[in-house]
């Protein structure tokens, strides 16, 4: 159990350490980042790494942005299996949807409770 937690804290942390080196290091802007590690989770998982990861650390893997490209491409390619190209767009939005929704809820309940800078 405990070596469950230690792997998930590093392999969740190094993703956090790729995307600051994004930043510090390449100039990278917060939404070129946000969009290199979404591809790259989206690459991972339709090579089919992001899944055996996933099963190596846990949260490590699926709380980071990189979790959503694999959600993405995931989702797009059960569904292409089942009703062809129209699946592909349904896939998406299906496995993907819950997410969204509660960032836009959240975010919009945040912007309510507390008085914004700038």
């Amino acid at each position: 159990m405990l070596a469950m937690f230690f792997w998930a804290f590093v392999i969740g942390g190094l993703i956090c350490v790729v995307g600051q080196l994004l930043f510090d290091v390449a100039k990278l802007t917060p939404g070129h980042t946000l969009s290199l590690l979404v591809v790259v989770g989206a690459i991972l998982d339709g090579f089919g790494l992001y899944e055996p990861l996933v099963d190596f650390a846990g949260a490590g893997a699926t709380i980071p942005i990189t979790s959503f490209g694999n959600s993405l491409v995931h989702g797009a390619m059960q569904d292409a299996e089942k009703h062809g190209l129209i699946g592909v767009l349904t896939g998406m939005f299906q496995v993907t949807s819950s997410g969204v929704s509660a960032a836009i809820i959240f975010g919009f309940i945040g912007a309510l409770i507390f008085k914004p800078k700038g």
